[in-house]
């Protein structure tokens, strides 16, 4: 008797569910996939993919799922990217995208999908400033005088950045055009190497993280001479913002999230957005967060949209002005 009563609440409940599920959201319980696959479109080591993996406790014991990071690179993140645009959208593979793979380089590469079109936002995971530096043998203690001492000898100054048409090759080159100044890119591959050279002074000076930059501003080889944020960087509290010194166009950051093909449903996004923020909310995360000096905020699916809706003409302008190439 016992057996029939749990097997008839067992049907009920079966049943019961199925109906649920066609007008409720999904909840964790009701997960499609027993693994969730994390794209990171760039190397193991980089902010994407430190990005990713930061995710990964949380997301997978809230969604009782295992969740694992798989590095596709290649192409400046066109091929991670154009990966999980071609995904079947449920909710079983996420790209860690950021604002270069996702808006900058449909401007400079002929890509199968639109970024903008193939891919959906589900949330923000962070949204980091950059931070103008310069060998600390270069004789300049603030932007301007930086920028009076390249106009003082055109062509003798040049600046770094991880690749042609990164964030921080675009800033540089809004940094030449807005100061009609006369310095050379120099493109490396990854942040690493670009660093590494303006540390030795090879290169005066780059765009780079905050986050990135802090550990080489403590060595003294570097300077920091401004930040990009809207409002100054929580890790480096001290320096000022290009837009408080008088450069309103430099108002960058740098951002990250996370993105699925276009096809998946509502519900699955949604879910995806709580459980994420949830992570990005616990202490471990939030203060590694932090540290970056990431300025990021909970938002919805719709709100990360909007926002990315709003970088799209800024960088297409840019990009059209610098006369940027990807090499």
């Amino acid at each position: 008797m016992n057996t029939i009563y749990i097997a008839k609440r067992n049907l009920i409940q079966i049943v019961g569910l199925i109906c649920f599920g066609f007008s409720a959201p999904l909840t964790y319980a009701q997960y499609p996939c027993p693994v969730i696959k994390i794209i990171s479109p760039y190397p193991p080591g980089g902010a994407s993919d430190v990005l990713a993996r930061m995710l990964v406790p949380g997301l997978s014991k809230q969604l009782n799922v295992s969740v694992i990071v798989e590095n596709k690179t290649g192409a400046s993140g066109n091929i991670g990217t154009e990966f999980v645009s071609s995904a079947t959208g449920d909710g079983c593979t996420l790209l860690l995208g950021n604002s270069t793979g996702v808006v900058i380089n449909r401007n400079l590469y002929k890509l199968r999908n639109d970024p903008i079109v193939s891919l959906r936002p589900v949330a923000e995971v962070a949204a980091v400033p950059m931070v103008l530096y310069i060998n600390s043998s270069v004789s300049a203690n603030s932007v301007s005088e930086l920028i009076a001492l390249i106009k003082k000898e055109p062509g003798k100054y040049s600046f770094a950045s991880p690749g042609s048409g990164s964030t921080h090759h675009l800033l540089g080159e809004l940094l030449k055009l807005e100061q009609k100044l006369d310095m050379t890119h120099i493109p490396y591959r990854g942040s690493g190497p670009a660093i590494a050279d303006v540390l030795a002074g090879q290169v005066p000076m780059a765009f780079e993280s905050t986050g990135a930059m802090v550990p080489h501003l403590n060595s003294g080889k570097v300077r920091a001479l401004a930040t990009t944020g809207a409002v100054r960087a929580k890790n480096l509290p001290d320096v000022p913002t290009m837009k408080e010194l008088g450069y309103p166009k430099f108002v960058v950051e740098n951002w990250y999230g996370i993105f699925v093909p276009t096809k998946t449903p509502t519900p699955l996004v949604n879910t995806l957005n709580k459980e994420i923020n949830k992570v990005l909310a616990s202490a471990e995360v939030a203060e590694s967060l932090s540290k970056m000096g990431s300025l990021n905020g909970e938002q919805s699916p719709e709100q990360f949209a909007a926002f990315i809706k709003k970088e799209i003409p800024y960088w297409e302008l840019l990009v059209k002005q610098s006369g940027a190439t990807a090499e």
